[in-house]
């Protein structure tokens, strides 16, 4: 396989008629979705050219699954960009891709025009019209020139050329769009579905946002085995008895999850509610779960299968695994567990030397090498070049290894987390820079210094500050102000005003002291 529509088309011949996706609103079958996503591939190739990207400003649902495909079909690739994110954001976010379409809908195209975007706008229910471009019935002259345009579109495809662009939090307040190739997602697709046994008859409920690489797994895994999308709307995790009615409501036996979806369920006390009783197979990454949360879940799905994933973007979805044992002790703590199949797992020291199996509890870098990894950051090449380097080993074989910035180290063969090199965060599912929020707080009006740290018990980011006499707002303003430049999952969920941070004898912040006032 070289390209991703393969798993469509190959399935659209198996299952013609089965539900491919359903929301909230409405679904489709496979037919459809491959009818659409052509039909909308042929109205794409008016405007883009191979290998260019199309933003894609909307909510998921079954029409924005559509125009991903249709994108690829007229062989661009896509990026789907949050409508709730702060104007500034979005136009960050336009910025670095320079798309020569976007799609959104009408409700968005001023929020879109004031983001400074000025190329091609397309609206999403004229391009998911099904009559707009017919590309299937023999005999008609006008679907046959356009099947030999989509043909010829693939045939100049190549399996490295870009799929989607995911963003990420930048240190430097611009975020960072990791750009991934069909033939990464195919690699990795091939081997989860396979390994943990997702097949035509499941019933995928899908959580993550559509710029969340999670939402990879779901999408593509459904595609290849001819399972059933769920998507669950985002907005029915603030009201979670609409989660569990929809789980229950199609009979989901399938959960790739953020963490923090897992936790807030049990959280919540939903289980009260309804324990919807098709689900087998709970998947989980994005940052450490908690064990007591854990517990709960497999109390309530003593039979289900748990798997902690872990890996971020720049690596396509996953790099490690851990299959938690139905007897599994909470006091050993929770592995992130061996190597994904055909990822080569390495913890380098300071000095950029291996650290062995038999080095055990010593903490290293954890670094990437094999199949999977990024292309590297869309129109950035000085931080791909700092994150994407190259590794010589003891055999002498030089390899392209990506330096996730994460510290782990072995017990008993297996990988543990130890926390961030750096000063990035997962939260929330969400990986997040801390210093682009501190430089956002840095430029209000009085601020004299600001810190953030997060406190990984209890899952929040805590903003240190100090101010002078010319500030003259509070922590409800503050908190407005940014809220018109970042999105709410990077909003700090705590604020405390200090007349002055402590610092180091080297003259810097003391974050190690900061923690002690948590």
């Amino acid at each position: 396989m070289e390209n991703v529509l393969e798993y469509l088309e190959k399935t659209k011949d198996r299952f013609p008629d089965k539900t491919a996706v359903i929301d909230d609103k409405e679904k489709c079958s496979y037919k459809e979705l491959w009818e659409i996503s052509c039909s909308i591939g042929i109205k794409l190739s008016e405007y883009i050219k191979q290998g260019d990207g199309v933003a894609v400003l909307q909510k998921k649902s079954v029409k924005t699954l559509q125009v991903f495909f249709g994108i690829v079909y007229a062989g661009g690739f896509y990026s789907l960009i949050d409508p709730d994110f702060p104007q500034d954001r979005i136009s960050n976010m336009l910025s670095v891709m320079k798309p020569p379409v976007v799609v959104t809908s009408e409700e968005f195209s001023e929020k879109l025009k004031s983001a400074g975007y000025n190329g091609k706008i397309l609206f999403i229910n004229e391009l998911t019209d099904l009559t707009l471009e017919p590309c299937g019935e023999k005999g008609d002259e006008h679907a046959s020139i356009n099947g030999r345009k989509l043909q010829s579109i693939r045939e100049s495809h190549d399996p490295q050329m870009p799929l989607y662009c995911n963003f990420t939090s930048g240190s430097t307040g611009v975020p960072k769009g990791v750009l991934v190739d069909h033939e990464c997602v195919i690699g990795f697709i091939d081997e989860f579905t396979q390994l943990f046994g997702i097949t035509s008859e499941d019933v995928v409920g899908n959580q993550a946002p559509f710029d969340f690489d999670v939402s990879v797994k779901d999408i593509y895994s459904c595609l290849k085995e001819g399972a059933t999308l769920v998507i669950i709307p985002t907005a029915f995790f603030r009201f979670p008895n609409n989660v569990m009615d929809m789980l229950e409501e199609h009979k989901v036996t399938t959960l790739i999850w953020a963490v923090s979806a897992l936790v807030l369920i049990n959280r919540l006390h939903e289980f009260m509610y309804k324990v919807p009783e098709n689900i087998n197979k709970i998947l989980f990454s994005g940052e450490q779960m908690p064990v007591k949360h854990l517990e709960d879940w497999m109390k309530q799905y003593p039979d289900a299968e748990f798997v902690n994933l872990y890996g971020p973007t720049e690596i396509t979805c996953n790099c490690s695994y851990y299959r938690i044992e139905k007897d599994f002790d909470p006091e050993k703590g929770l592995p992130i567990g061996i190597a994904y199949p055909g990822k080569e797992l390495l913890l380098l020291d300071d000095e950029g030397k291996l650290i062995k199996e038999s080095d055990e509890e010593c903490p290293g870098e954890l670094c990437v090498a094999g199949a999977g990894l990024a292309i590297g950051y869309y129109n950035n090449p000085e931080a791909t070049d700092k994150a994407f380097v190259y590794y010589e080993g003891q055999d002498g074989i030089r390899k392209r290894i990506y330096k996730t910035g994460d510290l782990a180290y072995y017990k008993n063969g297996l990988l543990y987390f130890a926390g961030r090199k750096d000063f990035q965060i997962k939260h929330n599912g969400h990986r997040i820079e801390l210093e682009e929020i501190e430089r956002n707080i840095f430029k209000i009006d009085g601020v004299q210094q600001v810190c953030c740290i997060y406190d990984e018990n209890r899952y929040r980011i805590v903003a240190f500050y100090s101010v002078d006499d010319s500030f003259s707002g509070d922590k409800k303003s503050i908190v407005a102000t940014l809220k018109e430049k970042m999105p709410e999952y990077m909003i700090p969920n705590s604020f405390k005003l200090l007349d002055e941070l402590p610092l180091t004898k080297n003259g810097k912040i003391d974050r190690k002291a900061l923690r002690g006032q948590m």
